[in-house]
């Protein structure tokens, strides 16, 4: 990528760190040597083995953000940091920062508001079959739920535009923010991308901070309230159709009895499995009213999104070339055939 091309652009590098001391250095002066012009930032998020100061003398601009999780951090640094172009990546080593230079070409290419940078390989990561297994689920159960704009939503490697990053609400507190930045996108149909890139196994002495249980737990719980906020009919449909089935359940045996001896002897059965499906009734109800509230929040958040500047991705020069490419490429039949 030619820098004269973008030099109206500023991009900023930004690296969310947990006790990365043994790799953080390599990774800022990887992305100093990829993108000389970007600004790269450090959060760390309250290390104690030198990671920030191993940050600084590699020549990153380094911030301590006190509460801890991945999405405080990621929070913080969307809301200090002002940028054309943001790329974020984690701290251990794992993405290779060569391979930002074609993650923000894409953006431009294709004017994206977020490109993923797809983990090939993921499924050998440091050994852990837990988390290789987990993938797999919750990419399969996301793809079910809101899309299938994405086969990698774990991914922590992305770039951003402006408008996505301004206009996102972060509101996770852990490893959970790659998800919900992936359902903010799904749900605004906002045009994304991705790009499948090698992913590196963690270096001797650098440990994985994800824990397969715990935060798989806080995983799942993150794609129900999604859900319950961005899908709300579908949420209680589910909750008004296992009411409703507890209801039926108790409720048939006593109707049985009732019509063949015309007595209820039963009466307590009788009233739970009534009180069961009106609770199913006000399920169903509350979900109709709610799918009309998160469909007006829908529109707000896409009205917000639209009232922020365009980002200039393509210049003129760019954009010449892309057309240039695009001219040829539909010129090339027509040659061949005459």
């Amino acid at each position: 990528m030619t820098g004269s091309r973008i030099d109206n652009l500023t991009i900023a590098v930004l690296l969310p760190c947990y006790n990365e001391a043994a790799t953080i250095g390599a990774v800022v002066r990887g992305f100093r040597a990829t993108l000389p012009g970007a600004q790269i930032h450090v959060y760390d998020n309250n290390s104690t083995d030198g990671t920030a100061l191993h940050a600084m003398l590699a020549g990153a601009h380094v911030v301590r953000e006190r509460r801890q999780g991945k999405g405080h951090v990621v929070r913080r640094m969307f809301s200090d940091i002002e940028a054309d172009i943001y790329i974020m990546a984690d701290g251990d080593g794992t993405y290779a920062p060569e391979d930002g230079e074609e993650l923000i070409r894409t953006l431009l290419c294709e004017r994206a508001d977020m490109v993923v940078g797809t983990r090939r390989g993921v499924h050998d990561d440091a050994g852990r079959q837990g988390h290789a297994f987990g993938n797999r689920i919750f990419n399969i159960l996301y793809r079910s739920i809101f899309g299938t704009d994405f086969t990698d939503i774990f991914s922590g490697y992305r770039v951003f535009s402006r408008r996505f990053v301004k206009s996102f609400p972060a509101v996770s507190a852990g490893f959970e923010i790659e998800t919900e930045m992936s359902v903010h996108a799904s749900r605004l149909k906002l045009p994304v991308s991705e790009l499948e890139l090698d992913y590196g196994r963690r270096p001797e002495g650098s440990h994985s901070k994800l824990s397969t249980f715990k935060d798989g737990a806080k995983i799942l719980w993150m794609f129900a309230m999604l859900m319950k906020e961005t899908r709300p009919f579908a949420f209680f449909g589910i909750v008004t159709g296992t009411f409703m089935a507890l209801s039926l359940g108790f409720m048939t045996p006593v109707l049985l009895e009732y019509f063949h001896t015309g007595l209820v002897s039963r009466m307590p059965t009788w009233v739970l499995s009534v009180t069961l499906m009106m609770i199913a009734f006000m399920m169903f109800t509350a979900g109709v009213i709610l799918d009309s509230v998160a469909r007006s929040r829908a529109e707000q958040l896409r009205i917000h999104y639209m009232g922020l500047q365009a980002p200039h991705l393509l210049n003129d020069g760019f954009a010449s070339d892309v057309e240039e490419i695009d001219v040829r490429q539909h010129q090339l039949p027509r040659a061949g055939a005459a």
